[in-house]
């Protein structure tokens, strides 16, 4: 009797270590934004075919640029709700000037940086890759929402 439950016991200590050990993995392969960041600056830098030292320099103004963006706050939702007065409309609709001639200017601030080690074309063709994974990253986000997005935007039209 004392050898079953001291088999139990370690049995049962084993099934918690192994559930922990699996939480942990989970958590390491989720990236900060920081990271995640830095590792689509890198893949860009790839793309482009850059130097290693271009590539550094490349990282460092796309991390800075990423935090800037993250400074200004999230962004203002679209969706108005149908009872919205006129006035709360127009305020909706200045934030969201607002927070993108904010973009806007940390565009052109971040452009002018680039435009110290890339040339005109690596600029494109950097600011065409971020929108392939901007893209890429909103429908992997609808497809694991379940498509709630694309049934409210439907439902606005």
């Amino acid at each position: 009797m004392n050898k079953m439950i001291s088999m139990m016991v370690i049995a049962i200590a084993m099934l918690f270590s192994s559930n922990n050990t699996f939480a942990q993995s989970n958590n390491q392969q989720r990236l900060s934004r920081e990271e995640l960041a830095e590792k689509q600056a890198r893949h860009i830098a790839h793309d482009l075919a850059l130097d290693d030292a271009t590539t550094q320099k490349y990282v460092a103004t796309y991390c800075a640029y990423q935090k800037e963006v993250w400074a200004l706050g999230p962004r203002v939702k679209r969706h108005q709700s149908e009872n919205a007065t006129e006035a709360e409309a127009e305020q909706a609709n200045k934030a969201r000037m607002e927070q993108s001639q904010k973009i806007l200017d940390l565009r052109e601030k971040y452009y002018k940086e680039y435009s110290k080690f890339l040339t005109q074309k690596q600029i494109e063709r950097a600011y065409e890759l971020e929108q392939q994974t901007m893209r890429r990253l909103a429908r992997h986000h609808r497809q694991s929402t379940g498509g709630m997005d694309n049934r409210r935007s439907a439902r606005n039209r």
